[in-house]
């Protein structure tokens, strides 16, 4: 049975993390016993599926045609971990490939200053790994525990961010995620694109409350991508078969149009083969269709302006 950890205080007010290390990654961890790689002295399972992921990725990087190379997920493993040569490269490496290059198409289509929420597990290791665009600003939203220990490792190995990008942490703990976003210097009337993978596994209400936080930052046209776990579908609709319209009325209630990504398909667009058995995560890209509350703010101020000015110039003609 998994194990259940409760985490207090993100977006709204209160959120609750479950872990369920059976779930998280079945699909891989089922066929290549992959979570060999574990400290011997923490039992904490948010650390757990951090090191995991980071497993998954040093193996991946190793493979003969690897879909993507991780220089710095070796560290944070043991010196000793072995490496699992297997034929097809699992769901997750795909994905995580599928929302690289998502990623960067779409950051590289942006004019200005550039905004990327990475919704992590705290071992995400794009903002060091990937070409970022100039004047690119990465939120990182993860446990604070994990972070601070993935950011002792990155700079033991001497990982750096790109000189002409940023990178701020926003623990997962917070108390008010919108206000230390903004504090930070998040900006609804610019151009994000947020992804959510490997943040420990919500409560279906919490994540229900997740996309409508996002929504309400996001500016109309930017992207919300990443993977899901079936199980949060799976406890609303109880069958697959209905999975699809879950996540249109879920997104869509909350002004994205969503988009089901299979991952035969991603694995055939790379010229892969699909590791065989059932995947626990859903791939998904949504697009905003509704502006964000600072785009409606500033409009609302525009609009006040304008009827002032209107009011002030009818005045004056009497």
């Amino acid at each position: 049975m998994g194990t259940s950890v409760f985490v207090v205080g993100i977006p709204l007010a209160r959120l609750t993390v479950i872990v369920r290390p059976s779930l998280a990654r079945t699909c891989e961890a089922k066929k290549t016993g992959r979570l060999r790689a574990k400290l011997k002295d923490d039992d904490d399972p948010l650390l757990q599926a951090a090191i995991h992921g980071a497993s998954l990725r040093f193996q991946e990087t190793f493979r003969p045609e690897p879909l993507f190379v991780d220089p710095y997920a070796g560290c944070f493993l043991p010196p000793n971990v072995e490496k699992d040569m297997e034929q097809y490269p699992p769901h997750y490496c795909l994905a995580t490939k599928f929302i690289d290059d998502k990623l960067l198409s779409t950051m590289n289509h942006i004019d200005g200053l550039k905004q990327v929420v990475l919704l992590t597990d705290g071992m995400d290791t794009r903002p060091y790994r990937l070409s970022w665009p100039t004047s690119t600003i990465i939120f990182d939203i993860s446990p604070e525990s994990v972070f601070k220990r993935a950011a002792q490792k990155l700079e033991g190995v001497g990982a750096k961010i790109p000189k002409s990008c940023l990178f701020l942490h926003v623990p997962l703990e917070s108390s008010d995620m919108l206000e230390i976003l903004r504090r930070k210097g998040f900006n609804g009337n610019r151009p994000s694109i947020w992804v959510f993978q490997g943040l420990s596994v919500m409560t279906l209400a919490d994540f229900e409350e997740l996309v409508s936080i996002v929504s309400s930052l996001t500016m109309k046209g930017c992207l919300f991508l990443g993977e899901l776990p079936v199980w949060l579908a799976e406890s609303e609709v109880g069958s697959k078969s209905s999975t699809k319209q879950w996540m249109d009325k879920l997104f869509m209630s909350n002004g994205f149009k969503v988009e089901m990504i299979h991952y035969g398909e991603v694995a055939r667009n790379l010229g892969k083969e699909l590791a065989s058995g059932e995947c626990a995560n859903i791939l998904f890209v949504a697009e905003h269709l509704r502006f964000s509350d600072d785009q409606m703010e500033t409009w609302r101020r525009e609009f006040q302006r304008i009827e002032e000015d209107a009011d002030e110039d009818g005045f004056e003609e009497l």
